[in-house]
């Protein structure tokens, strides 16, 4: 059979199926593209009826809006012909001093030049990703970890291993003895990737004597560091600690965002990195995404210009820290023996874990039928663990939904206790293992 080379090249049908005619020609990395069970959720916790605990989505009502609507006006009369116009992929000059003076507060001492915008820090973890990583290489991540970091290293193909955490956050002792193994067995490890701000999902933080520790591990083993940071200004008790790259500018990559201290509606995150990576990582979002939205950039920049954003942040600390405290109490008055949770000092989730026996990706449909959602643990993980733990936020609901919404899930684990004691010390929701069907999600 001849073909004709003008015709676009297409696998045999019989390498498609019913359901996907295109199986057969995806990318290899496209295999590592899968729904994150934070995305999957948020059509259902949408609902009026569901009380979310599930996604981390800022409260923007706090927010100055008719001043930001004002500001939306002013740079379209002002500056309409720069702001609507492509701009540097490297991001606005002067957003990126605003963006030092932010960082400045947690002890960073940065040079606009070494500052790159992007589209949400989620985009800045994907350029690093793409600048660094080769299918096969190794990125360390602690466990749990973000669950869309998974998503984006699994789509380059890397090879994700966990390291241990508690309530200080990573283990050094841990850190070092994956190193080394992994070092005996010639694995290439390319960064070890980070929350240590009120981490997403467990809701710790890094210890002053563990980060020092931690940057010596990585140090002398050569490993670059990938700080994501996007909870560190929210913090509700407590001193700040410096953030890590404040002590290694040389060997951390720094990831910011807008999205937890104005909105996530602008896309506005960043990275802060060495002078030769930042270079790299500029070339990548050239060929990503050509230019990001300089509209948004400017009314960002003109926001940070006129408005006390400090004085903002601390409203939104006193709206959080009550909400915080609402979902404490109720844990502490109601949930069962046997359940553990985490006590945040700050950003939006409280890690949770149930007694023994329970699934709670199992539980999770009997949960929405009760009208409450969360995020089960295995969505953190890329191994097969967290069945018993769940990821609870408290940033978007209501004080009185909180108590409400843990009322609910109370009630569905007590359900779920009951059940499983009946049936042989294994609950129904999970007596397949908790490989059984997830609510009917998009």
């Amino acid at each position: 059979m001849s073909v004709d080379p003008r015709e676009p090249h297409r696998k045999p049908a019989s390498q498609g199926s019913r359901i996907d005619p295109y199986v057969g020609a995806y990318a290899a990395r496209a295999q590592g593209m899968v729904a994150s069970e934070v995305r999957a959720l948020f059509a259902v916790a949408s609902r009026p009826e569901v009380v979310s605990l599930a996604g981390g989505m800022p409260n923007v009502s706090a927010l100055p809006l008719e001043h930001i609507g004002e500001i939306v006006q002013q740079v379209v009369a002002e500056q309409g012909a720069t702001a609507l116009q492509y701009g540097s992929a490297q991001g606005d000059p002067v957003l990126r001093e605003q963006i030092c003076e932010v960082m400045g507060l947690e002890g960073i001492d940065a040079a606009a030049d070494d500052v790159i915008v992007t589209v949400g820090s989620q985009q800045a973890l994907d350029l690093v990703t793409r600048v660094f990583v080769d299918p096969g290489d190794v990125v360390l991540c602690e466990a749990p970890t973000y669950v869309t970091a998974i998503n984006t290293f699994a789509a380059f193909q890397a090879d994700i291993r966990h390291v241990g955490m508690d309530e200080d956050g990573v283990i050094p002792e841990a850190l070092e003895e994956t190193l080394v193994r992994l070092a005996a067995e010639g694995r290439r490890v390319k960064f070890f990737y980070t929350v240590p701000n009120f981490q997403n999902p467990a809701g710790v933080t890094l210890s002053a004597e563990r980060r020092s520790r931690v940057q010596e591990i990585c140090a002398r083993h050569g490993l670059l560091v990938l700080e994501d940071n996007p909870y560190g200004l929210l913090r509700y008790e407590g001193e700040p600690i410096p953030a890590l790259r404040a002590d290694a500018p040389d060997n951390v990559i720094y990831l910011g965002s807008f999205s937890k201290t104005l909105s996530p509606g602008f896309r506005i995150g960043w990275a802060l990195a060495p002078s030769s990576v930042r270079a790299k990582l500029v070339l990548a979002a050239e060929s990503a995404m050509l230019s990001h939205s300089t509209f948004n950039q400017m009314v960002v920049g003109r926001y940070l210009s006129t408005h006390p954003w400090r004085e903002q942040i601390k409203d939104f600390n006193e709206m959080y820290r009550e909400r915080r405290d609402t979902m404490l109490t109720a844990l502490d008055s109601l949930m069962p023996a046997g359940s553990t949770w985490t006590r945040p000092q700050g950003g939006f989730f409280v890690w949770a874990t149930l007694p023994e026996g329970l699934d709670t990706k199992a539980m999770l449909p009997r949960a929405v039928n009760e009208r409450v959602a969360y995020v089960p643990g295995t969505g953190f993980y890329a191994s097969d663990e967290g069945r018993r733990s769940m990821r609870l936020s408290f940033c978007y609901p209501a004080p009185e939904q909180i108590r409400e919404g843990i009322r609910r899930l109370v009630g569905v684990i007590k359900s779920e206790t009951s059940l499983r004691d009946t049936f042989g010390g294994v609950s129904v929701a999970s007596a397949d293992g908790g490989n059984g069907p997830t609510p009917d999600l998009p």
